[in-house]
């Protein structure tokens, strides 16, 4: 099944920009039977005379701690990475966030979770490559100046969040944002992270975006 979808990718591929993404990756075992998977994938459709893109790149989603902390490995076999924040942060803290009794401990915000994040970010660009987001962080408004201090180079989110992210975004100088960013990895908390990324908002005068 896993090879009929690499398949299927390839081959849309020749018709515009497409990337492959391996979602759940716990080890760089698994990114290279992926490939090899991959290349085998290739080698059938170059048999059959099907196009498709030679260079498409492949990434992994880093939804799981060991991906993270392993980034070093693993960034040899792929061209990019791709945080998924509600796993990673529910996986880190142990915490089902779709349990009531538990979902206030989830916090993606957590310095663990901004240390695995930055982490992978820091492996990423070493080897100049990239690292995108697609989990709730990325959209959310008070994280926005400390993803981009941290080097973030693509953030992905739901429609209703794009202007209020892309206003801060434009608003901020880069030196200030790694300098932001650099403080709150001193905080202890996500608590007085949270609260020094209101403040930060708020001496930039977008903290109303906030409330919208």
């Amino acid at each position: 099944m896993f090879k009929t979808q690499l398949r299927a990718i390839l081959r849309a591929s020749k018709f515009g920009n497409t990337l492959i993404m391996y979602p759940m990756i716990a080890s760089v075992e698994e990114v290279i039977k992926a490939n090899e998977i991959l290349e085998e994938a290739k080698h059938e459709l170059r048999q059959k005379q099907q196009e498709f893109d030679e260079n498409i790149k492949v990434g992994i989603m880093v939804e799981i701690p060991s991906a993270a902390i392993t980034a070093d490995l693993i960034v040899k076999e792929v061209d990019f990475f791709s945080i998924g924040t509600n796993d990673l942060t529910q996986y880190t803290l142990a915490v089902d966030r779709g349990n009531e009794k538990v979902s206030s401990i989830y916090k993606s915000m957590h310095p663990a979770v901004l240390r695995l994040i930055h982490n992978v970010i820091e492996v990423s660009h070493g080897k100049s490559k990239f690292t995108g987001m697609c989990g709730e962080l990325a959209g959310n408004p008070l994280a926005t100046v400390l993803l981009l201090g941290m080097g973030l180079n693509e953030f992905s989110m739901s429609p209703s969040s794009i202007l209020k992210v892309k206003k801060i975004i434009s608003s901020v100088n880069i030196s200030y944002a790694r300098q932001v960013a650099q403080h709150a990895m001193t905080l202890s908390s996500a608590l007085e992270i949270e609260k020094y990324m209101k403040n930060v908002l708020k001496d930039l005068e977008l903290d109303y975006i906030l409330e919208i």
